[in-house]
């Protein structure tokens, strides 16, 4: 081989070596301190998820307050650190994390900052993967869009499974 070719492969062998490193720094920031979110799509989220609660309260309110028959009422651990634990489903969406904004806060290795959300929309739940790095699985299925979810229906994030309950 000629001089030059050695030369370029070690070049294109040193480049590939730091987008390596860099990918990797990446991966672990963003799984330490959370994805940023642009301020103006925070913002956004934040108004119309006050417009959902709104209008969700204004469903109860002519419902009489209460939730349908049958419908599930709360997010149940059963299994994990904190198994046995239950979390009401009045303020959906729920976010579930590591971060002190979380709904349910996992204290796991395994879980992002902002890992997941449970949601509904109308009479249907569901629960959405919002980037984590070690994924959300329903059942035994890592899911990449929002799932619908049954009552009894087991949602593992890291060691953690949640169920949805009565």
């Amino acid at each position: 081989m000629s001089e030059l070719t050695l030369v370029l492969i070690r070049f294109a062998y040193l480049a590939i070596l730091w987008i390596l490193v860099l990918s990797c720094i990446s991966v672990i920031r963003s799984d330490m301190f959370g994805a940023r979110v642009p301020r103006e799509a925070g913002r956004s989220d934040r108004r119309s998820d006050r417009r959902s609660e709104r209008r969700s309260d204004k469903r109860k309110q002519a419902k009489g307050g209460r939730p349908k028959r049958g419908a599930p009422t709360a997010v149940a651990i059963v299994e994990g650190a904190q198994a046995g634990e239950t979390v009401s489903l009045e303020q959906a969406p729920l976010l579930i994390g590591r971060g002190h904004d979380a709904a349910i806060r996992l204290d796991d290795d395994y879980v992002s900052t902002r890992h997941a959300r449970i949601g509904v929309s109308g009479d249907q739940w569901y629960v959405e993967d919002l980037g984590s790095t070690n994924g959300t699985y329903v059942g035994s299925s890592r899911i990449t869009q929002p799932t619908a979810l049954q009552l009894g229906t087991r949602v593992r994030i890291g060691k953690t499974v949640l169920e949805l309950r009565k």
